[in-house]
């Protein structure tokens, strides 16, 4: 066959490169027709609408949310054994936690009427859902363990109260991280393996920093050793999910606040532990160190998710990925 083709005029013209001709294989190079893809998006806008959350709001909420559960935990610890001062300021300091985590939210939500209106129905597949009777459960049970705590009155229902709360609160400190996963957001729905267990050690070394700042040292060693594995869980969940997103994991390597946080989430325990013992003065700076790093990467993490979705690189990725994967999974079956 020739390297002519007919054109509807009955005229000759020769054929363009944009086929390859039999036999040609080998002698030159076939020209792609279609270019390699690159992650712009029409008119330059990104992949995904970028969540109307705000970061004064949502992250503030993530953070002050983990406090209180993990406070209502250590407060039922303290209580439990023999240690009132520091089950008291824990009590008051999960209560005002939750106080400033729901303003938060409800302010992000723009009217209380809509936190009210999740409560009409109960579904399980959906976080918010899920979260919201959730902190209804455990509001009032915290309410009731500080109020207790600070008036000395009806101990029975106090403790009670405090028994309830230390059982809700793990849920509290870490249902906001299925919530995040459950989005499109690049960073955070690819970390959905690690991001609870990231956020359970984050709220359990603010947890311990709360108590060792209010509490006497003869106190303080549950929030010590609350302080010391929060710290560690948290600095293994992070490394473990950067590790294992790969490129996705960018916007968190970058993230300065989440460096930050760790350092000191790292220094205040590491700090606690030690100096903390015979200082009051070193376990106060150690608990400010560990209340700072734990909204640091609270920040961090809210900050790494909104830069992901807006880089269509980072939505193509793990769609490309999970394509290639299941080609494989399909060849080899």
């Amino acid at each position: 066959m020739s390297q002519t083709d007919v054109r509807m005029d009955d005229t000759a013209g020769v054929r363009g490169d944009r086929e390859a001709t039999p036999g040609s294989a080998g002698r030159r190079r076939e020209r792609l027709m279609v270019p390699k893809a690159d992650f712009d998006s029409y008119y330059g806008r990104p992949v995904l609408n970028e969540p109307t959350w705000r970061a004064p709001d949502i992250a503030g909420y993530l953070f002050l949310g983990g406090l209180a559960g993990a406070s209502s935990t250590l407060a039922a610890a303290a209580e439990l054994t023999g240690r009132p001062r520091l089950a008291r300021a824990s009590k008051v300091g999960a209560l005002c936690a939750l106080g400033g985590s729901l303003y938060a939210l409800i302010h992000d939500l723009g009217r209380p009427a809509r936190f009210l209106n999740m409560l009409r129905v109960f579904k399980v597949t959906s976080p918010m859902s899920v979260g919201t009777w959730i902190l209804t459960a455990y509001g009032p049970q915290a309410g009731a363990a500080a109020a207790t705590g600070v008036t000395g009155l009806f101990p029975g229902l106090g403790r009670a109260a405090t028994v309830g709360a230390a059982v809700t609160g793990p849920a509290v400190a870490t249902y906001t991280a299925a919530l995040i996963c459950d989005t499109a957001v690049p960073a955070w729905h690819e970390g959905f393996r690690e991001m609870p267990f990231l956020f359970a050690g984050s709220a359990a070394a603010a947890a311990g920093g709360l108590g060792l700042l209010a509490a006497p040292t003869a106190e303080a060693a549950p929030a010590r050793r609350a302080a010391l594995l929060g710290a560690a869980v948290e600095c293994v969940a992070a490394a473990r999910m950067e590790r294992r997103l790969g490129a996705l994991a960018e916007p968190l390597k970058r993230s300065r606040l989440l460096r930050l946080g760790e350092a000191l989430v790292l220094a205040g325990a590491v700090a606690g532990v030690s100096a903390g013992r015979r200082s009051r003065l070193a376990a106060m700076a150690a608990g400010v160190a560990l209340l700072a790093g734990s909204a640091c990467t609270r920040f961090g993490i809210f900050q790494a998710g909104m830069e992901s979705a807006g880089d269509p690189r980072y939505t193509v990725q793990p769609q490309r990925r999970r394509l290639a994967k299941e080609r494989a999974e399909r060849d080899l079956a």
